[in-house]
C-alpha cells in the first residue's frame, strides 16, 4: 500500500513512463486489483511494446473472468516467444483459464505439450509440473498427479504446499 501510495503521483506526472506503469500494475496485482492492475499493465504493452508481463496481465483478465482477453494476450505472448520463463508463466495462465472455463482435457493438453524431462529443471519447470500435477488431480487422474507432485518435491522440497499435497495422494 506504501508503495502504491508513492506511485501514484509518479504516474500522474510521468503518464508514458513504461517503467513506473508495470510497476504500478505490478502493485495493483499484489493487492488484488485486477481492473486497476489490468489498466496500468495496459498502458505498460502500448508505451513498451513489451509482452513480458504478459502473464500477470492474463491473470488480470482471468480473475475478472475475460477470457477472449486471456486468449488474446496468450497468442500474443507465443508470437512473441520472449523466453520460455515467460512464455511457460502464460501458459499456466493460458491452462488455468481454460479449466475455469471447464475445458479441462484442454488445459492439461496446454501444459502437457510443454511438460519435458531436462537434466537441470529450472524454477519455470517446477512451476508447470506444479500446476499439471494440479490439473490431473482435478481431473481424477490420481497416478499421474502423485508422479507429479513428486517429481516438483524432488526437485524443490519447500515448493508451495507440494508435501502436504503429494501425502493427500497417498
Amino acid at each position: 500500500r506504501d508503495a502504491l501510495r508513492l506511485l501514484r503521483p509518479l504516474r500522474d506526472a510521468l503518464p508514458d513512463s513504461p517503467s513506473v506503469r508495470e510497476l504500478l500494475g505490478l502493485v495493483h496485482y499484489r493487492l488484488g486489483h485486477y481492473q486497476a492492475a489490468a489498466k496500468e499493465l495496459e498502458a505498460f504493452v502500448e508505451l513498451s511494446g513489451s509482452v513480458e508481463q504478459h502473464p500477470v496481465l492474463m491473470d488480470c483478465y482471468r480473475a475478472q473472468r475475460r477470457w477472449r482477453k486471456v486468449d488474446q494476450c496468450w497468442r500474443e505472448l507465443t508470437a512473441a516467444s520472449p523466453g520460455a520463463d515467460v512464455v511457460t508463466e502464460g501458459r499456466i495462465v493460458a491452462a488455468g483459464a481454460l479449466a475455469d472455463r471447464g475445458r479441462l482435457d484442454e488445459a492439461i493438453a496446454l501444459l502437457t505439450r510443454a511438460d519435458r524431462r531436462v537434466a537441470k529443471p529450472k524454477p519455470h519447470h517446477v512451476r508447470l509440473w506444479y500446476a499439471l500435477a494440479d490439473l490431473e488431480e482435478r481431473a481424477g487422474n490420481v497416478p499421474r498427479a502423485r508422479a507429479l507432485f513428486d517429481r516438483v518435491r524432488r526437485e524443490d522440497a519447500g515448493f508451495a504446499d507440494v508435501a502436504e499435497r503429494l501425502a493427500g495422494l497417498r
